[in-house]
């Protein structure tokens, strides 16, 4: 299709050290560099840019040879792609030689190189990113990504299902794009396809799965999305488990002043202990994140603000970070909400004031002394947290003279 053109007004950008400098050495003698992908579509949209990656007819060898010359460090990052990341003044830029699709699995590629700009962005997944600005400021459009970024329209460039048989994961960042970028439902072409290709789910990696999903849920239309998503059959193979998608919007509804990923899966995904263990293992999640699922434990029982004593009691058994998340999660509404998490910020409990000494001095030892911390550390939790000496005293005393039985489950000072 011939190329639609737009110039992009105010992209002084463009004109600033280092990208201007890395676009002059590679925009000459010959040869062609442009700024592409979500730079471009985040540019015209007005919102801030991320990473800025440069498309360029020069072969990886020849971008090392000139970026080199420059003084530039050069880094080989993805040679086989046509890739390598140049260096200027700390900032890095992704430069990668234009190419065709020579064979594809549904998780990688084997590329050749190219020089025609229309076919290097056929190859690419969704129209909106199939964009390039040359450094004059012109942006070219080879697969109407302009039409569809003004009609705030998500759609594949091409065949859906073969740009999905191309690269699996593109069937999550459909619906990732979408839900940051969208207005309405989904491109019906595009969720056709992402249904009848959805086996080919299953052959991406976690960890790729978790990086688009964590993205997906933390956009701004994330609870229409996995509505759809829901709908369509395509969640529950990437959680492992039935999607609760109205406890996700919401939550949804009261988490957009600033988006917490994790927690928005677990709004969607856990209600017991057990599906914190059931995500970790299905999206790989870092040590940090599984941490913090596997603290905020059960969804239930539901933390109430007015019954403050129980709340006092959650927030030591919990901790702070696992008690605010939990409030976060099983408030009703912004009130709620608001005052179960304020209780964290006002009240911090006393120190635990019974120690080992306090009933070795008793003759108690071993299992039995640790039955009797467990015990007298359960009583002064439920009796408020008393600090008065008589009511300390009263608490051993209590607890040195329970009959001996096997340890039960409950709360330790080590789980805060």
């Amino acid at each position: 299709m011939t190329a639609a053109v737009a110039r992009l007004d105010g992209a002084d950008w463009l004109r600033e050290p280092p990208l201007r400098d890395l676009l002059a050495v590679l925009d000459a003698e010959g040869e062609e560099a442009r700024v592409n992908g979500g730079a471009v579509r985040d540019a015209l949209l007005g919102i801030e840019l991320g990473d800025v990656d440069v498309a360029a007819t020069a072969l990886p060898e020849e971008t090392t040879r000139r970026a080199m010359a420059a003084g530039w460090k050069v880094v080989p990052t993805g040679l086989e792609h046509g890739t390598v990341t140049v260096v200027i003044s700390g900032k890095p830029f992704e430069v990668t030689t234009l190419r065709r699709d020579v064979e594809t699995d549904g998780r990688r590629a084997t590329v050749a190189f190219t020089r025609d700009w229309a076919e290097d962005a056929a190859r690419r997944d969704l129209t909106i990113n199939g964009l390039f600005l040359s450094r004059d400021g012109v942006v070219h459009d080879h697969v109407g990504g302009l039409a569809d970024l003004a009609a705030r329209r998500v759609r594949f460039i091409g065949d859906a299902r073969q740009r999905i048989r191309e690269d699996y994961l593109r069937t999550l960042r459909f619906f990732r794009f979408h839900a940051r970028f969208a207005e309405g439902p989904p491109d019906a072409e595009g969720l056709a396809a992402a249904i009848a290709e959805r086996d080919g789910l299953s052959l991406l990696s976690a960890e790729r799965v978790r990086a688009e999903l964590l993205k997906l849920l933390a956009a701004r239309g994330a609870s229409e999305t996995v509505a759809e998503m829901a709908g369509a059959g395509l969640l529950t193979p990437l959680v492992g488990g039935v999607p609760r998608t109205a406890h996700f919007a919401r939550f949804v509804d009261a988490d957009r002043e600033a988006p917490d990923a994790l927690l928005r899966l677990a709004a969607l995904s856990q209600f017991v202990s057990e599906d914190a263990l059931r995500l970790k293992e299905r999206l790989r999640l870092s040590n940090a994140e599984s941490r913090r699922l596997e603290a905020i434990g059960d969804m239930t029982p539901r933390l109430d603000p007015a019954d403050e004593p129980a709340a006092k009691r959650a927030l030591y058994r919990l901790g702070p970070q696992a008690y605010r998340d939990r409030a976060r999660l099983t408030a009703l509404g912004g009130g709620d909400w608001n005052a179960a998490i304020a209780l964290s910020d006002r009240w911090r409990a006393p120190k635990f004031p019974i120690a080992a000494d306090d009933f070795k001095a008793l003759g108690l030892e071993g299992r039995a002394l640790g039955r009797a911390l467990k015990h007298a550390e359960e009583a002064w939790v439920e009796a408020g947290f008393p600090t008065g000496r008589a009511e300390i005293e009263a608490l051993i005393e209590q607890a040195s003279s329970r009959p001996e039985r096997s340890a039960e489950p409950g709360p330790s000072s080590e789980e805060g």
